[in-house]
């Protein structure tokens, strides 16, 4: 009688459910899946270093024309004293962090035709993963690409006047703006989702913020109309931060306007490439 009880209850006793996990994945996931992918993005280097070829020789091939080509007529409207190469390497700088900063939509435009995005959004991982990943290893490659660029602007007479903490302050910057930018980059790829369009639509918009800049030229050496834009264009607050940090000279203005625009940048495309990348499909 009670093994019959006993066995009744065993097959009437209700299946148990599994356990659903809710709530936000925990913070050392998020880490891990995101080094994950920024190690995936990195590796793409190494098994077609082509990639990594052509996104040095444009910056190198900026700094030798600019130097030896506009060099000798740009430098009669510079202050007496001043070696072109060392006015132009903080544009440079800013000029090579913001032009790879398009490699982040070209990236994520590329997964995304080719169906990545969908396999990783099947995975149990971060979907912040994929768009930090991705940023990061970009700037992987921003900090390679500066160090690599300052080595080339030594060769050719390049010099730190600021000393050694503000030099790698003024370098930092210039790899934390770039940063900035490729979040807007990766905006515009999930939005365009295609690789070629996504490199169109990046360098559209970047090419007048950076030569409408005092990257290259001073900005009094402009017309009247176009002085106004650029005293105001971030990347001339960036610029001349990182040159007075790197040459020596006023600082804090350029400076605090610059890391505004960064956090600004930030602030409103990082939410927005978020939301953009859950919407795909």
């Amino acid at each position: 009688m009670t093994a019959t009880a006993t066995s009744t209850q065993t097959q009437t006793a209700p299946p148990v459910a599994a356990p659903v996990i809710t709530g936000r994945m925990p913070a050392g996931w998020v880490v891990s899946d995101t080094l994950a992918m920024t190690k995936r993005n990195l590796l793409r280097y190494l098994r077609l270093p082509n990639l990594l070829v052509f996104s040095t020789v444009q910056p190198v091939m900026f700094v030798l024309l600019f130097s030896y080509v506009f060099g000798g007529a740009i430098k009669a409207a510079l202050p007496a004293h001043t070696k072109y190469i060392d006015f132009l390497m903080a544009g440079i700088f800013v000029q090579t962090v913001i032009f790879g900063s398009v490699q982040t939509g070209v990236g994520l435009s590329d997964d995304l035709s080719r169906g990545m995005i969908d396999r990783f959004r099947s995975l149990p991982m971060s979907r912040s993963a994929v768009l930090a990943g991705r940023t990061m290893s970009d700037v992987v490659r921003n900090c390679f690409v500066v160090v690599l660029m300052t080595a080339v602007g030594t060769a050719i007479g390049f010099r730190f006047h600021g000393g050694f903490i503000p030099a790698v302050a003024g370098l930092g910057l210039a790899v934390l703006f770039g940063l900035a930018f490729s979040w807007i980059s990766a905006f515009i790829g999930l939005s365009v989702r295609d690789p070629e369009a996504a490199q169109a639509a990046g360098f559209v918009w970047i090419f007048p913020l950076v030569f409408a800049s005092s990257a290259f030229v001073p900005v009094q050496s402009m017309p009247g109309w176009l002085q106004v834009f650029a005293r105001n264009n971030p990347l001339s607050h960036t610029v001349n931060a990182i040159r007075a940090l790197t040459q020596g000279g006023p600082v804090w203005h350029a400076l605090w306007i610059s890391l505004a625009w960064v956090i600004a940048i930030l602030i409103v495309f990082v939410p927005l490439s978020v939301n953009r990348y859950r919407q795909v499909h």
